[in-house]
């Protein structure tokens, strides 16, 4: 049994990779607020991690998984209040690639601005950099979209929602954009794989080895509520945000050092179909967006 600090715990990733660990027998910690429900079988820290005063002295953890840092001064704040620990995993993300860069992205990739993620993107730029600063042993991961059950963003659950409305569904274009997903508990059975094998590299790249068109998707996500979309091409000069949940950028991650680790992911209509149940139980865990409101409006 592992001792494990969690950051954040309440929310999509946190909240799974808690769960995760739990369910693996393993003493979990969450550290937060407190202004959410916490998961059932965790040992809560209530503290804010901008204020974290002595919350973690005296502790030891094997593993420390960062999923809430932000910015350089979160991973600082978080370093300077551990008093000991193992491995510690920080969650980054693809918005440290330049979307000029050759793709797909590998790790070695020059990191640099993004324009559409902008500041987001040079943060965890910045919270690397603080990790790699002060823990050259720390390990790196760079996600595209994550997605399955708990997933509080307004991505797959807008289409379910659609679908279950009996709405056409608005497409970019011709569909033809391609998107990299990696479902949250592969991400978590990676953290595994790091434990287990103890690799030197320590920046990964983690997703799906395959992209998929946004029509496909859309199309999986229709036939996880057992209905088949019917497509309305949205081809004006409009703003693919405001009707889509994506921004209209397509990229790829070269994956190959996580597929030496951990060879086989979960496929997406699998894991679609396990988003959808989690869903349907909890709609009122998503956060929406206007998107049907703009739609009926403008196109």
């Amino acid at each position: 049994m592992k001792n494990v600090l969690v950051t954040g715990g309440t929310t999509f990733v946190s909240r799974f990779v808690a769960e995760y660990f739990v369910k693996k027998g393993d003493a979990v910690f969450v550290i937060n607020r407190g202004s959410k429900a916490q998961s059932a079988g965790v040992r809560h820290i209530r503290a804010d991690r901008h204020a974290l005063g002595d919350s973690l002295r005296g502790m030891h953890f094997d593993l420390v998984v960062d999923v809430t840092a932000y910015t350089a001064e979160d991973v600082n704040l978080l370093l300077d209040a551990l008093d000991s620990y193992g491995d510690y995993v920080l969650i980054s993300s693809s918005a440290v690639y330049p979307e000029t860069a050759p793709q797909p992205f590998p790790e070695s990739t020059a990191l640099g601005l993004n324009r559409f993620w902008g500041k987001y993107g040079t943060d965890k730029i910045e919270a690397e950099e603080a990790l790699h600063g002060r823990d050259p042993r720390g390990y790196i991961l760079r996600p595209p979209y994550l997605y399955g059950p708990m997933n509080n963003v307004y991505r797959e659950a807008f289409v379910f929602e659609c679908a279950e409305k009996n709405r056409p569904f608005y497409l970019p274009g011709d569909g033809g954009m391609q998107l990299q997903f990696f479902h949250v508990e592969d991400l978590c059975r990676f953290v595994d794989a790091l434990l287990e094998q103890k690799p030197e590299e320590r920046i990964y790249n983690v997703g799906n080895p395959e992209t998929v068109s946004v029509r496909e998707w859309v199309e999986l996500c229709y036939r996880a509520t057992g209905k088949q979309p019917e497509f309305v091409n949205v081809h004006a000069d409009v703003e693919q945000r405001k009707y889509f949940s994506f921004y209209n950028y397509e990229y790829k991650l070269d994956v190959s050092r996580q597929q030496a680790l951990m060879p086989d992911v979960k496929p997406l209509a699998d894991g679609l179909r396990e988003a959808f149940a989690w869903w349907r139980e909890n709609p009122d865990g998503v956060v929406k967006k206007p998107l049907m409101e703009f739609i009926d409006r403008n196109l």
